[in-house]
């Protein structure tokens, strides 16, 4: 049996492990608080365990050793997006999870009050609970307007923050969970999908005739399917001419000045070059550039995805078109969809899992269909 004792405001457990004595604050001055951890510790001594008491860890603490393994484990740009996720939870808590240090280095100034005025405000880690992080998120879905898949991401990122914390770290929580992991998920709608038919990829394609390397682009986007970043990191040594038919484009990671680079499921792959796509190829000109880039940046450089984006929009407000590269992508999936290919394919070539295939494309009923429900 355990027995209870105050010293000062604080109680302590007092107990025997064996020949023994235990002595362990609680941490706590509520006396009912106290009564319920001393139950706790009486029954973990019934089943022949000692209950380890939760840790009390500052909130800046966890975070540093949770952004340095972040680092070590993902991309530079991925630890960012979830590092900007965890400063909107926990606020100017801890400088290793900063997004641009240029930008937040002065946490004084009137702009980073502004970006903190509205965050969860903890004395410690384990202080955390449920609810704090249902009401927290659920006043950034009514502040931001978060969309209910950007809502879960949040809990995602929030509920891996405390698996690691609690058994990689060492963090007890109070009552041993994640709480985390509780949190209600939001119920996300069905994803909605634009592609471009047939008559409005020939329309994008001649909007584009003056801007020779813009075209080769986006004609590489619609037939092969690739995101944003994947094209950019295109060399001459990913185009492989001899492969099949007209070649083979492939997706793969790589080093080049300094920065390594790996396709989004990190998995490598390869896409063959169809007669539309092997046109616009043959017609244009690689620029010359400092790592064979076949889409460098105008000043012959790695082309940075978001500067690419700005340069696609600015010559989209001439011509009055203003599809983008993920609707790009859908409709290579799309089409492939319609043409009645297994989604095992669709996903091979997208290098997507076949379930994510099968929510975005499954709705495109291909004429194979209709025919199967006539008996």
């Amino acid at each position: 049996m355990a027995s209870l004792m105050k010293r000062g405001k604080t109680y302590y457990a007092q107990y025997y492990l064996g020949n023994r004595q235990v002595r362990k604050s609680l941490r706590t001055s509520s006396f009912q608080v106290a009564k319920e951890k001393i139950r706790k510790i009486e029954s973990a001594q019934l089943f022949g365990t000692e209950l380890p008491l939760p840790t009390k860890t500052t909130i800046d603490k966890v975070l540093a050793a949770y952004a340095e393994q972040l680092l070590t484990v993902k991309t530079f740009k991925s630890a960012q997006s979830d590092f900007y996720i965890l400063r909107e939870v926990f606020g100017p808590a801890c400088n290793d999870i900063q997004i641009s240090p240029k930008q937040y280095q002065n946490k004084a100034s009137q702009k980073a009050k502004k970006r903190f005025r509205d965050y969860l405000e903890v004395s410690y880690f384990e202080a955390v609970t449920t609810a704090d992080l249902s009401q927290h998120l659920a006043k950034l879905v009514r502040r931001k307007g978060l969309a209910p898949k950007t809502a879960n991401r949040y809990r995602e990122v929030l509920t891996r923050l405390y698996n690691w914390a609690t058994s990689q770290y060492g963090i007890r929580m109070p009552d041993g969970s994640n709480p985390a992991a509780k949190v209600e998920r939001y119920k996300e709608k069905s994803p909605k999908i634009r592609f471009l038919k047939l008559n409005e990829i020939d329309e994008q394609l001649e909007a584009l005739q003056g801007h020779s390397k813009l075209q080769a682009m986006v004609a590489v986007y619609i037939y092969v399917g690739l995101r944003r970043e994947e094209a950019l990191w295109l060399t001459a040594d990913d185009i492989d001419y001899s492969a099949g038919p007209n070649g083979m484009i492939r997706i793969r990671a790589k080093e080049l000045g300094g920065k390594y680079w790996e396709p989004k499921t990190k998995v490598n792959r390869v896409v063959p070059i169809s007669n539309r796509l092997k046109e616009y190829l043959d017609k244009y000109v690689v620029p010359t550039s400092d790592h064979g880039w076949i889409f460098p940046s105008p000043k012959g450089k790695w082309w940075d995805p978001d500067n690419f984006s700005h340069e696609l929009k600015r010559v989209h407000k001439k011509t009055k078109l203003y599809w983008g590269c993920l609707d790009y992508r859908h409709t290579f999936g799309s089409h492939l969809a319609m043409k009645d290919e297994s989604l095992y394919k669709v996903s091979k070539l997208l290098g997507n899992s076949p379930e994510i295939c099968r929510r975005h494309y499954a709705a495109l009923l291909p004429e194979s269909l209709m025919e199967s429900v006539e008996f």
